[in-house]
């Protein structure tokens, strides 16, 4: 069984899944947390932005904090300084298709050297006292489809659990997720495996766990904007409880609450100007997002930010 009391996880996402989206997620209910991915060899250098981003013992919920690398040796050696960095478990990252990962041989491009991956699964679960996983993907390609035998590897090394998105790495993120490769691997393993790919919404929670067994779901590109979904799917597959939709007031108001936390982790100075992408996932099915989006892209100061999202919101008509 997963150690977690929630069966939807919020994907991993470099950028996003910081500790202010996390924050606000686990504020609007249940729902199982992951980080950014942290590089391994940033924290062995003691890189001050790495260790942010690991550092997630002040948060009052269980954090999977994902480790990004390619060297067995290092991956050992940088265990014990995450574990107290406060993480609730360890995620290897050997499915990130970007191409500045995968050319420095990690990520997916770890798919294509099996033994490599082997030794860094046994290397971490061997250092660390924390349960481990591994998030992979369908294959590097439609010629080398391997997540079946990528699973049996990871569970014969000591992975607790595994998480398996249903896209090759040439496929990134378009077109249909395969959710019969996740339904194979679910099959070929006897520890719990997340299902990732196309979740974005209950009813397609709902359809994964059915279709493929899966003892999990995760959720990535559909909480942009909407945080509320993760609590939300997390209610419906525990007590079948239906999603409301949510007002442009409470939508507002939770943006707010996110742009405040930035500020708190980030600073004002930093904060604004990220905040930009939030809003624009924040509005995308609302009235009139586009002219609101344009204005507040210009916007650097906080007053300016608060002002405008005011005025676009307030003149909303429920």
């Amino acid at each position: 069984m997963l150690d977690f009391k929630s069966r939807v996880f919020l994907a991993p996402m470099a950028g996003i899944t910081d500790l202010p989206m996390r924050s606000i997620v686990s504020s609007l209910g249940c729902g199982t947390m992951v980080s950014e991915m942290v590089a391994i060899n940033s924290i062995h250098y003691k890189n001050p932005k790495s260790y942010k981003i690991a550092d997630v013992g002040s948060e009052n919920y269980p954090v999977v904090v994902q480790l990004l690398g390619n060297e067995p040796a290092l991956f050992a050696e940088v265990v014990p300084f995450v574990e107290e960095l406060g993480a609730h478990s360890l995620d290897i990252n050997m499915g990130c298709p970007v191409k500045k990962i995968t050319g420095n041989n990690m990520g997916s491009a770890l798919m294509k050297d099996i033994s490599l991956a082997a030794k860094i699964v046994s290397a971490v679960v061997k250092k660390s006292r924390l349960n481990v996983s591994v998030k992979f993907r369908k294959g590097w390609d439609k010629n080398s489809v391997n997540a079946v035998e990528f699973a049996k590897m990871c569970e014969d090394n000591g992975a607790a659990y595994i998480t398996i998105h249903g896209r090759t790495r040439s496929d990134f993120y378009s077109g249909a997720a395969d959710w019969d490769i996740i339904k194979e691997v679910k099959n070929s393993v006897k520890i719990p495996v997340v299902g990732n790919g196309d979740v974005d919404s209950h009813i397609k929670a709902k359809q994964m766990i059915d279709y493929t067994g899966v003892d999990a779901v995760m959720v990535g590109r559909a909480a942009l904007g909407s945080p509320w979904i993760i609590p939300q799917i997390h209610e419906y597959l525990e007590h079948g409880t239906l999603p409301a939709s949510l007002k442009a007031q409470e939508i507002k108001d939770i943006l707010f609450r996110h742009i405040e936390s930035l500020i708190d982790f980030y600073g004002e100075k930093m904060a604004v100007p990220l905040s930009r992408k939030y809003v624009c996932w924040y509005c995308k099915n609302l009235y009139d997002a586009k002219r609101f989006r344009e204005r507040y892209n210009k916007l650097d100061k906080y007053e300016d930010a608060v002002n405008e999202i005011n005025c676009y919101f307030n003149g909303i008509e429920e």
